[in-house]
């Protein structure tokens, strides 16, 4: 699902306007991008909750030479799916 598609199913499902649910989502997007940014978390009950850790340099290498490569440290998002979200998929 992309989302065009996403906006799409929260319009029908919400019965609102797809402008609505474009806006909606994207305020969504925002927020939860913004108190990442901080070093927050975001908690949806039920669904899973994101949040920032960090990855540590490490060396690596480059696939098609071989060579050894310095890799920098970065932030990455991490998602952990909540309860009901993984008893809806299994």
């Amino acid at each position: 699902m992309n989302k065009a598609e996403l906006i799409d199913a929260i319009a029908e499902r919400a019965e609102i306007s797809k402008a609505d649910a474009k806006k909606a989502l994207d305020a969504m997007v925002s927020a939860t991008t913004d108190t990442l940014k901080d070093g927050g978390r975001v908690s949806l009950v039920g669904f899973g909750s994101f949040s920032v850790s960090m990855r540590n340099a490490r060396t690596g290498r480059n696939p098609q030479t071989g060579k050894e490569i310095q890799i920098a440290a970065k932030n990455v998002v991490k998602f952990k799916a909540g309860a009901e979200l993984s008893d809806s998929v299994n």
